[in-house]
């Protein structure tokens, strides 16, 4: 039985589903904020919130449990090695490497948030869509 068992099911199966999240949160940690559905937007933000969590962790442990959660693409930004700060070019005796989503996320986005208990994300309500009248909303990290 399925008694009180609700969650955001998106009309998708659990695969698509899984996917659709993950693409949706890989692109929010990516850009900051996102333009989508309502329902997808509700359905993204304890998605999100949990992934930010293991990155207030910060340790090996929870980099690799968000690793299974999201997209690691790059960002087309390069970060120093030792001090994950953002280099604009390569410079002579340091190490850079790519910043990823994954990276940017434990790098930035989790120190950002290490004094806040949680409400990392807002969803704003946006017109409709004009093709099919779907409530449309913009969902950003706070």
């Amino acid at each position: 039985m399925r008694h009180q068992c609700n969650r955001h099911r998106l009309g998708r199966a659990k695969d698509q589903r899984e996917a659709l999240l993950r693409s949706l949160a890989t692109e929010l940690f990516l850009h900051g904020e996102i333009r989508t559905t309502m329902s997808r937007a509700k359905a993204l933000k304890p998605y999100a919130e949990s992934l930010i969590t293991l990155a207030k962790r910060g340790d090996l442990h929870a980099r690799r449990q968000a690793a299974k959660f999201i997209f690691d693409k790059e960002t087309g930004r390069l970060m120093d090695a030792e001090t994950s700060a953002i280099v604009e070019s390569k410079e002579e005796g340091k190490k850079v490497m790519p910043e990823t989503v994954l990276r940017k996320l434990f790098a930035e986005i989790g120190k950002k948030y290490a004094n806040r208990n949680g409400g990392y994300t807002r969803i704003y309500r946006m017109p409709p869509r004009r093709g099919d009248a779907t409530e449309m909303a913009l969902i950003q990290i706070v």
